[in-house]
C-alpha cells in the first residue's frame, strides 16, 4: 500500500518513522517477487526466466505497469492491462492465451482450478434438466483441463529439481508473495443485482 496510507494506519506522526517500516517490507517483498518470478511459466509450461536475477527499479516499475492480475497468474495483453483486467478478449480462458503468465506462487490456485473444472464437468454430465447447447457451452474442454494439468506438472517438476535449501527459500518467498496479494484469485463471479427500490406512496 502507499506509504502515506501506511502512516495513517500505523498512527505515525512523522513520515520518516513509517518509512523505516516501509523499506523493510518493500525490500522483503521485492526479494520474494524476484525469487518467484524466476520460476515463471507461459501457457505451455515453458520456463520464461531460467535463472534468478536481480530486477532494477525500472524493471519493477515496467512489470507493474505492463501486467495485470488475472485468475491464476498475470496478463500482458495491452488492452486488458489498460482496462485493469476487465477487457479479456478470450473470456478469462487465460491458460489458452499467449499473454498469460503464471508462477510457482499460483500452484495452489491452479490445483484448485483443476479440481473445480473436473467437478463441474461431472456435474454437467449428470445434469438432466439442461439443454444440450447450454451444457456444451458450459462444459470445460479437454484441452483446458490438459493445459492446466500440464502447467501443474511443470511447476511441480521444477520444484522437485531444486535442492532442499532452494525449495525452502522458494516456499518462503511464495508465502510472502501470497500474503501481499490483494486481488481475488479465481474465476470472476456474476454479482447479484441489488433489489430495485421504489419510493413508497406519499402520505
Amino acid at each position: 500500500m502507499p506509504v502515506d496510507v501506511l502512516r495513517q494506519l500505523m498512527d505515525h506522526r512523522h513520515m520518516t518513522t513509517t518509512r523505516r517500516y516501509y523499506r523493510v517490507g518493500e525490500q522483503r517483498r521485492r526479494e520474494a517477487i524476484e525469487r518467484v518470478t524466476a520460476m515463471q511459466f507461459d501457457r505451455h509450461g515453458n520456463r520464461i526466466w531460467r535463472q534468478a536475477k536481480a530486477l532494477l527499479d525500472s524493471e519493477h516499475a515496467r512489470r507493474a505497469i505492463g501486467e495485470v492480475a488475472v485468475p491464476y497468474g498475470v496478463c500482458t495483453e495491452p488492452s486488458n492491462v489498460a482496462a485493469g483486467g476487465g477487457d479479456c478478449p478470450v473470456r478469462f480462458r487465460c491458460v489458452g492465451c499467449g499473454h498469460f503468465r503464471t508462477d510457482v506462487s499460483y500452484l495452489p490456485d491452479l490445483e484448485a482450478y483443476l479440481a473445480d473444472l473436473l467437478r463441474n464437468r461431472e456435474r454437467l454430465a449428470a445434469a438432466i434438466d439442461t439443454d444440450e447447447w447450454a451444457k456444451k457451452e458450459a462444459m470445460p474442454s479437454d484441452e483446458e483441463i490438459l493445459r492446466v494439468r500440464r502447467l501443474i506438472s511443470r511447476v511441480k517438476a521444477d520444484l522437485d529439481n531444486l535442492t532442499d535449501d532452494e525449495r525452502a527459500h522458494v516456499q518462503a518467498a511464495v508465502s510472502v508473495v501470497r500474503r501481499g496479494r490483494t486481488v481475488l484469485v479465481g474465476m470472476p463471479r456474476v454479482r447479484a443485482l441489488a433489489p430495485a427500490t421504489r419510493p413508497g406512496p406519499s402520505a
